[in-house]
């Protein structure tokens, strides 16, 4: 969504997170580490496992000697030292010392450092200097990142690093390029949606990771149906992708139903995009815009024949957009939904919050007098502020305004139907959208703007809500719902 105040950008798609070498990986973290003096691993590790708190109230050179000494890389702030040696901590009183723990301790550290590509440009020292802008319908904040002192270091390994930019050089100004893609589940050391990353942690909260979080599969023979959705920004330029694989997102995830929005497809492209569905799939259903050709555009696909589908909402033309695709099944209906944003300014936001909004909320609860409703997509709106990485820089940010919050509150929470990913996770930062200026995606700044929404008669048969964050191709992840029949 564009933002009111804020300049529009464009770019390609991030690259994903190819999995290291451990050969490579090993010139990046070190060898073993030097005798520096200080507690050996074994001393040091046992106690601040003994006392975890001490970490906190550690200084700056006790973090750094320690990290040292256990052969972890010990840059940036305080509170990267202390993010470094509680993962380092934790995952060795799981499993013991390895060489997966130092890989990932390894990349947090990493990650947290910026060099930039200039030689004259001028050292920031320390001082963060905030800058908005958007990515075509959301925006973000981006900050600047103190110049280490082993400029010269840092670029001989950003040429020989596999990943690029992710341990690299970082230009503001220089496009993304695309780079493979894939679906496969990465290695730890690629896993950045795994750290907390919030300007405003609050106390018990903690990041999303799908490793650890997801319960386990139902008992076989339960009776249920896997749910995906995913916007996919452009799903020609999707399935082009060098190295992107729908069959095997699909062998993968096994999904009944799939939904998609920002498909920006025309109706002259659906035959032929019907003719590559997977086998089994045969059943889909496509609006498109006519009204702007190109933009936005929904879609069910599905392997299970719904008994009946409807398209639009019958609100002004904002139905000839593509927006709203209603399947009815056995046992619920399924939205999927492409919701209006407010990126156009104060006439957008009132058209949201006066006319779609309701009008969306009004035709979900008449369905709901025939059967329970599943509503889900983009619907652009980061609820609260754990659902954003920066709640306070983005207060006037199109998604996060406090109109488009309290619309969708008063619209659909208040009106019964439920949020599954929060009543799952409670104090988990999750999030779906990530912008793709200044590598998003890798530092794990994002927004959750991508529901499942049921019907209060559905809470406690969702056996799962889950997001995707390791598939990669779009700006946003998928995001899955598996619902006991």
């Amino acid at each position: 969504m564009k933002p009111k105040r804020h300049l529009a950008s464009s770019s390609k798609p991030a690259s994903s997170f190819d999995n290291m070498e451990d050969e490579k990986v090993n010139r990046l973290v070190g060898s073993t580490p030097k005798d520096i003096g200080v507690e050996s691993d074994e001393a040091g590790i046992q106690s601040v496992k003994d006392n975890p708190e001490r970490i906190e109230v550690m200084t700056v050179q006790e973090l750094r000697t320690i990290l040292r000494s256990i052969g972890v890389p010990a840059k940036g702030s305080k509170r990267d030292l202390v993010s470094a040696l509680k993962v380092y901590v934790e995952k060795k009183m799981e499993v013991g010392s390895s060489h997966v723990e130092i890989e990932e301790v390894s990349s947090i550290s990493a990650e947290s450092v910026s060099v930039k590509r200039k030689a004259n440009t001028k050292s920031i020292s320390g001082e963060r200097k905030a800058k908005k802008f958007s990515h075509e319908e959301h925006a973000q904040e981006i900050y600047s990142v103190p110049e280490v002192s082993a400029l010269q270091e840092s670029k001989r390994r950003a040429k020989k690093s596999p990943i690029g930019d992710e341990t690299g050089e970082v230009d503001a100004k220089a496009p993304v390029k695309t780079d493979k893609i894939s679906v496969t589940l990465p290695t730890v050391q690629s896993e950045p949606w795994t750290m907390l990353a919030h300007k405003k942690p609050q106390k018990g909260w903690t990041a999303y990771n799908p490793r650890t979080m997801r319960p386990p599969p139902l008992a076989e023979g339960t009776k249920s149906v896997k749910l995906l959705s995913w916007n996919v920004n452009g799903l020609r330029a999707l399935l082009k992708l060098e190295g992107f694989s729908v069959l095997q997102l699909a062998q993968r995830e096994n999904f009944d139903v799939l939904c998609l929005q920002e498909t920006k497809l025309q109706e002259k492209d659906v035959e032929s995009i019907k003719q590559c569905l997977l086998d089994g799939y045969e059943n889909s259903f496509w609006t498109c815009s006519t009204s702007k050709l190109g933009y936005s555009g929904t879609a069910i696909i599905s392997r299970i024949k719904p008994l009946s589908v409807t398209y639009g909402l019958g609100i002004s033309d904002h139905d000839s957009e593509g927006r709203l695709v209603t399947a009815e099944f056995d046992s619920f209906f399924l939205l999927s939904c492409y919701v209006p944003n407010s990126g156009d300014g104060l006439r957008r936001l009132s058209y949201r919050i006066t006319e779609w909004d309701p009008s969306l909320s009004s035709y979900v609860k008449e369905l709901e007098k025939k059967k329970p409703v599943i509503l889900t997509g983009d619907l652009n709106c980061a609820h609260q502020e754990i659902d954003i990485y920066n709640p306070a820089g983005n207060r006037r940010s199109a998604g996060f305004t406090d109109e488009e919050r309290q619309s969708f509150g008063a619209n659909f929470l208040s009106k019964g139907f439920v949020d599954t990913f929060r009543a799952q996770h409670r104090g988990v930062v999750g999030y779906t959208y990530w912008g793709y200026r200044h590598g998003g995606r890798k530092t794990n700044r994002g927004w959750r703007l991508d529901y499942f929404l049921v019907s209060e008669s559905l809470a406690d048969k969702f056996h799962d809500s889950y997001i995707l964050p390791d598939v990669t191709g779009s700006d946003h992840s998928p995001i899955g719902l598996i619902l006991k029949l």
